[in-house]
């Protein structure tokens, strides 16, 4: 996305890409990672071992991102935590909290207010039949995949523990957004 001038994942917070810091983020509880990219887009340089795909066909939100990132996966991985890459805040602790809370679920995300947050959850790879079936019929809602399929939906209480600001949650849309992560994370803005 390139509302704020620039491509998100490319922006700079602090000495690396808002992409690169949540790479690292993520690295710190989850293996392997995968990065979903549009078809042309450029991506910062990522670590040796980060997984690269791309989305197949463009502008199709999140489900089709999500189908190339399950496609990507290593056939020893059961399951993945999915976000957008313009979480600068993100706990490693929600993540590790998110796949306590799946139990035997398919997915478990994050719910505020009825609202769900697709790109702050948990996903079995075993969904993916439901996703092309989805998109195959031009269901691009993820609202339809969560009634699909055995949903858990994880309350704002229920990360009190491991993330009780949901920090994780702050995607940013608006250059005081960013601004304002910026200082929040102890960075020059």
């Amino acid at each position: 996305s390139t509302r704020m001038g620039a491509p998100k994942a490319t922006l700079p917070f602090g000495p690396e890409t808002m992409l690169q810091r949540v790479v690292r983020l993520l690295g710190t509880v989850v293996n392997p990672i995968v990065a979903v990219a549009a078809r042309e887009q450029v991506l910062p340089e990522l670590p040796g071992d980060v997984i690269v795909t791309r989305d197949e066909r463009e502008a199709r939100g999140p489900l089709e991102g999500l189908r190339a990132g399950l496609r990507a996966l290593p056939e020893s991985v059961d399951f993945a935590y999915v976000t957008s890459c313009d979480v600068p805040l993100l706990v490693p602790d929600f993540v590790t909290r998110m796949f306590e809370l799946l139990g035997d679920h398919d997915i478990a995300v994050m719910e505020i207010d009825g609202f769900p947050h697709p790109l702050s959850a948990v996903y079995r790879r075993n969904t993916l039949p439901q996703v092309e079936s989805l998109l195959a019929q031009d269901k691009l809602r993820p609202v339809f995949l969560f009634d699909a399929v055995r949903t858990r939906r994880v309350l704002p209480e229920e990360m009190a523990s491991a993330d009780p600001e949901l920090r994780t949650l702050r995607n940013l849309n608006t250059r005081e957004d960013y601004i304002e992560a910026l200082r929040d994370a102890g960075l020059p803005a």
